[in-house]
């Protein structure tokens, strides 16, 4: 599962935050109300498959002793129908899964790059202001005298002047 998950998703810095991956995830529940009754129903919007993936991992969870179930079964208690306690436990797997691809991300910047979450690639501890002025290379230098001019001449024009008109006329 996880590594149809990594295939799916691609890239997490795509997503800004957990709000923006569930309905993406089509674990972002739709207000359904009617009246004074709230209710919420399941999303057919986003990626399916990630979705059904979620699915697997939530029923997995309610039939282990793991939190998630322990989270199925209270929200049973609260008086939620089991419908509605997949669709949070779901929610739940899916800001998990967003938290832990973050974190991977910002593993692999922090050892491909040497920084953080803001660091610069290339970044050096010393000051450039400090620095002597770069190096200037022949490129960056200065032509001398006047640039060569690239176009041809046009031909002289048949058509005569405004001048050439009047002589001719006059």
């Amino acid at each position: 599962m996880a590594a149809r998950v990594l295939v799916e998703v691609g890239n997490i810095a795509r997503f800004a935050d957990r709000n923006r991956f569930a309905p993406w995830t089509g674990t972002a529940p739709l207000v359904a109300s009617s009246g004074e009754q709230v209710r919420h129903r399941l999303s057919r919007a986003g990626n399916r498959r990630m979705n059904h993936m979620l699915h697997i991992v939530g029923t997995t969870q309610i039939r282990l002793d793991t939190p998630g179930g322990a989270y199925y079964r209270r929200n049973l208690a609260d008086g939620k129908t089991r419908m509605e306690a997949m669709r949070g436990l779901k929610r739940r797997i899916s800001d998990a899964v967003y938290r832990q691809l973050v974190a991977d991300a910002r593993a692999a910047d922090i050892e491909e790059f040497g920084t953080g979450p803001g660091g610069h690639c290339g970044a050096t501890h010393q000051s450039s202001a400090v620095d002597l002025p770069p190096h200037i290379d022949t490129s960056d230098q200065p032509l001398p005298g006047p640039a060569k001019p690239t176009l041809q001449p046009s031909p002289p024009s048949r058509k005569p002047t405004a001048k050439q008109s009047l002589e001719r006329a006059g």
